[in-house]
């Protein structure tokens, strides 16, 4: 067991029980309400609803799969890149969610969306180890991201959500991929506005040929 991983189990069980004491209400107060978000600026939700869940098996899902997939991301990257891979997701997720459903009243709860952002990047930098799906059905790490991400596609496509906020899923594997290929990214956009800015010089300044000129002078 890595130290952040640790701590992320630790303070997420806790809050558990607590939201089991206070009642659903907590819910609308730390959980992600985008129209809350859009219209009362409840900003710290971005952040908050990942540590609230609906029940105990939408909590043990979440922590076997952190623990399953982020124990060994933190010993590859160290603890402070893990936590602030995780936060990226998560907050990116729900960016993506508040974005796409402004209007929604329903809270979305859950730190699935930094789960399927971590496994992103466990099957991004261990593409071929192997999963086993019911304990029986092996299957590589980068083939079954392949598959989770292609049902919540279809799954946002056609909008059979089943209480499932498939958009904040594929919020955070979104982001994931936006932070892995960062370094590209930012290379890219530079040289796209090297070439937007001399574009724009060249319309604005008209080169002049400084040949020599035919006349001679005495």
């Amino acid at each position: 067991m890595t130290p952040t991983v640790k701590r992320l189990l630790i303070i997420t069980g806790s809050v558990f029980f607590f939201q089991a004491l206070v009642g659903y209400k907590i819910n609308f107060i730390f959980g992600l309400v985008p129209a809350l978000v859009w219209h009362d600026y409840y900003l710290w939700q971005l952040g908050t609803y990942m540590f609230l869940h609906g029940g105990f098996f939408h909590l043990l899902f979440n922590l076997f799969a952190l623990w399953m997939f982020g124990c060994e991301l933190e010993r590859s990257w160290g603890s402070k890149i893990f936590l602030k891979y995780f936060f990226i997701t998560g907050i990116g997720a729900a960016i993506c969610t508040v974005l796409i459903t402004p209007g929604l009243s329903i809270p979305t709860i859950g730190m699935s969306g930094a789960i399927y952002g971590i496994l992103l990047a466990y099957g991004w930098f261990f593409p071929n180890r192997i999963i086993y799906i019911y304990l029986f059905f092996p299957i590589k790490a980068k083939y079954f991201v392949m598959i989770f991400g292609a049902i919540e596609l279809y799954a946002s496509l056609v909008g059979t959500s089943g209480g499932i906020a498939h958009i904040t899923h594929l919020g955070g594997m979104l982001f994931g991929v936006i932070y892995l290929n960062y370094p590209t990214i930012r290379r890219f956009s530079y040289r796209f506005y090297l070439k937007w800015k001399w574009s724009r010089l060249k319309r604005r300044y008209r080169v002049i040929n400084g040949g020599k000129k035919n006349d001679t002078y005495h």
